[in-house]
């Protein structure tokens, strides 16, 4: 037995671990509780942080889309915040930040934008913009062998009349050219706004002074508005537009000199509606005048709803058109008393990033439908004079490639048949094959060589005093031309070439008709020899 003092030792031993664990539960409780509230602190802070570097990261992008459109605007930025105490370029997403923070409660100031005004709203805060001006121009001299006028034109053949293109190397003789003024703006919500006008004049004269024979037109007139902040889903990022305009999406063969598809007018649409990554739509309307029919005030206006989709490589368009009354036009020997007043049109084409998938370079094929008004493919509701029968076959094939360090190639194919077009049973029937070489001599200079081959089989029937023929039509053109670099890229200007064609045709399409280039004076088949100089560019 142990004595009262050994027992109360022992008792207390025992029991002493006991209270201790119980204290030390208690203060681990005490301990994880705290640590989880500082993890849930902690998981907080860095979700503002990953908000705030998301933030810093658009405002980087605004600042580089600036830059991008708008030369010099990253470094205005730059200057701008170093030129605030204790500022430099590394603080420029910084000051972007409180600028874009301090918009929504005080008007922008000069010292938030340079050059902006001091009574613009906050709402309205314009963080790029700028004017652009871009233009395309050629013109050039053309003569005979005799150092006498000559016939030109790359639809100087009958088809031409319904779109059969022969090739432009060496066979254009007038001045054409467009001058395309745009102003663009993006605001800080990232919505962006584009004008555009464009003014454009052709003059064969050559002389100094042509304003009496100018054609002086301004085709394009047009607004758009994108990346609107409240348009979600599909249409995140899509564009709106209304005015006068080409539309965005033609296309063209551009050294036969002619459209695959070419929708112009004026009207509104949207652009750039995607259901998904591979799939876009474009839906659009546009009006045009078909010209007089008794009194000048009562034109015909036709109107044409497409809408132009896009699949991956593939397009696909359709458009209705329709114009009401265009039957009871006048016929004047130039009109049709018989045109119809409604059709449609439809494309399927496909665009390749390379040459056929043969090799690299890139390639285009179409095939276009029409009938009724849409019966003119190439230029959707430009002739008012096709028949509410009408219809008509496109096909058209174009590509570049390079075959080696100094050749290039460009090969094009361009066929159509149309039937009823203007009078019931005539038939128009024309197949174009042509083909540009490129050869490189040096960085400057190049020689591009030209073949053109054209077979048509056209019976007008009669309409404005055409003659059924049949034949074919060929040329040849030699053009020493001068680049100041990239000389054997099909697409990039300006170019200074001089060039020698060579065309003949069968005899029998001088009877076509008397007011053509064919049925001209002392041009005539049996081989023609052009010479020239000609100058080329775009920006």
């Amino acid at each position: 037995m142990l004595p009262p003092l050994a027992g109360v030792a022992a008792f207390t031993l025992l029991n002493t671990p006991l209270a201790f664990a119980d204290t030390s539960i208690d203060q681990l409780a005490n301990r994880l509780a705290a640590m989880e509230a500082r993890l849930q602190a902690a998981e907080q802070r860095a979700a503002d942080a990953e908000k705030r570097a998301r933030q810093a990261e658009l405002r980087v992008a605004d600042i580089e889309r600036q830059a991008s459109s708008q030369p010099g605007a990253l470094a205005n930025n730059v200057r701008h915040a170093a030129a605030k105490p204790g500022a430099s370029a590394s603080s420029v997403p910084t000051l972007a930040s409180s600028t874009a923070a301090s918009a929504s409660s005080s008007p922008m100031t000069t010292d938030s934008v340079p050059g902006a005004p001091v009574s613009t709203p906050a709402q309205s805060l314009e963080i790029t913009e700028g004017f652009e001006f871009h233009g395309y121009a050629r013109s050039g001299l053309i003569m005979n062998d005799a150092a006498t006028s000559t016939q030109s034109g790359p639809w100087l053949t009958p088809a031409g009349e319904t779109g059969g293109a022969v090739g432009r190397l060496g066979n254009e003789n007038n001045t054409y050219v467009e001058l395309n003024l745009e102003h663009k703006t993006r605001l800080a919500n990232g919505a962006t706004t584009r004008f555009k006008a464009m003014l454009a004049d052709g003059q064969q004269s050559y002389n100094d002074w042509t304003a009496d024979t100018s054609s002086l037109n301004l085709r394009q007139a047009f607004v758009e508005l994108g990346s609107l902040p409240t348009f979600t889903g599909a249409f995140h990022n899509s564009t709106l537009w209304a005015g006068k305009r080409f539309d965005r999406d033609n296309f063209d063969i551009h050294w036969l000199d002619s459209d695959v598809v070419f929708l112009a007018g004026t009207g509104g649409g949207i652009y750039d509606i995607r259901w998904n990554d591979r799939i876009r739509s474009n839906f659009s309307i546009y009006g045009r005048n078909f010209g007089d029919i008794e009194t000048v005030d009562n034109n015909i206006e036709n109107y044409i709803v497409t809408a132009n989709n896009f699949v991956g490589p593939f397009q696909f368009m359709l458009s209705g058109l329709r114009a009401k009354d265009n039957e009871e036009r006048v016929n004047n020997g130039d009109r049709n008393d018989n045109a119809g007043d409604t059709g449609f049109h439809a494309m399927a084409a496909l665009h390749n990033e390379s040459f056929y998938g043969l090799r690299a370079g890139q390639a285009k094929s179409a095939l276009l439908y029409g009938h009724g008004l849409g019966a003119e493919v190439k230029g959707i509701g430009s002739d008012g004079n096709l028949t509410q029968n009408a219809n008509t076959w496109r096909l058209a094939s174009y590509g570049t490639t390079a075959i080696n360090n100094t050749w290039s190639f460009a090969p094009a194919l361009l066929a159509q048949q149309s039937r009823d077009r203007y009078v019931q049973g005539d038939d128009y029937r024309w197949l174009t094959l042509n083909a540009r070489f490129i050869q490189e001599i040096n960085q400057n200079f190049a020689l591009a060589w030209e073949g053109s081959y054209q077979y048509m089989d056209l019976d007008p029937r009669g309409f404005k005093s055409r003659q059924s023929v049949n034949g074919s039509f060929y040329k040849l053109t030699l053009a020493p031309t001068f680049k100041v670099g990239d000389i054997g890229d099909f697409f990039t200007r300006p170019e200074i070439r001089f060039f020698a064609s060579w065309m003949n045709w069968d005899s029998s399409l001088d009877n076509y008709a008397s007011d053509d280039a064919f049925g001209s004076s002392s041009f005539s088949s049996g081989g023609e020899w052009n010479i020239g100089v000609q100058m080329e560019t775009w920006f």
